[in-house]
């Protein structure tokens, strides 16, 4: 049995440690996050290219769900063969940040951040990252996103420090069985 190498959100939890490491410059968060409202499927529109998600060639999509304390993460993508990638994990809120910074693993006990940094009212687009910098996602509840929403998410992520150039588009072509 091959191990899942499929990493989302998780792509942070191997980037991340068990253990709490220094942040770079401070990267802004919403607010507060809803985590009921936000909770279903997501699809991926753009990204930060990452080893984590090499292997994912289309159709990638996160889905979280409330367990408790905790959020449930699966994440699928499509493979070059046609073949659907699947890994699971959890997420559990950081203290403090009215659930807009949670700590993801898919590998305990390495965590990652994912840190929502902007999320419109309706909870239909949103721009995730960590404070590193070198990994960001734009996500859409639908699987094809309003090019000016999208421009915007992406000018967001450049004010906010990340290589806007470098985002690329992830292509939906075909709902996840």
């Amino acid at each position: 049995m091959r191990t899942p190498s499929f990493v989302l959100v998780s792509i942070l939890a191997c980037c991340g440690s068990a253990h709490a490491a220094p942040e770079p410059a401070a990267l802004p968060t919403v607010a507060a996050v809803d985590l009921q409202r936000y909770a279903g499927a997501w699809y991926e529109i753009a990204l930060l290219p990452n080893r984590f998600q090499k292997q994912c060639v289309s159709d990638t999509q996160a889905r979280y769900r409330l367990d408790g304390e905790r959020v449930e993460v699966i994440n699928r993508c499509r493979t070059a063969k046609g073949e659907v990638d699947r890994t699971a994990g959890h997420a559990k809120v950081v203290e403090g940040s009215a659930n807009a910074k949670l700590r993801v693993t898919f590998f305990w006990p390495f965590y990652g951040n994912y840190w929502v940094l902007d999320l419109d009212s309706d909870y239909q687009h949103v721009l995730i990252g960590e404070p590193s910098r070198k990994y960001a996602w734009v996500l859409s509840r639908t699987p094809q996103m309003d090019e000016a929403v999208l421009q915007k998410l992406l000018d967001r992520a450049g004010e906010l420090g990340f290589d806007r150039a470098a985002f690329q588009r992830t292509p939906q072509t075909q709902p996840l069985d």
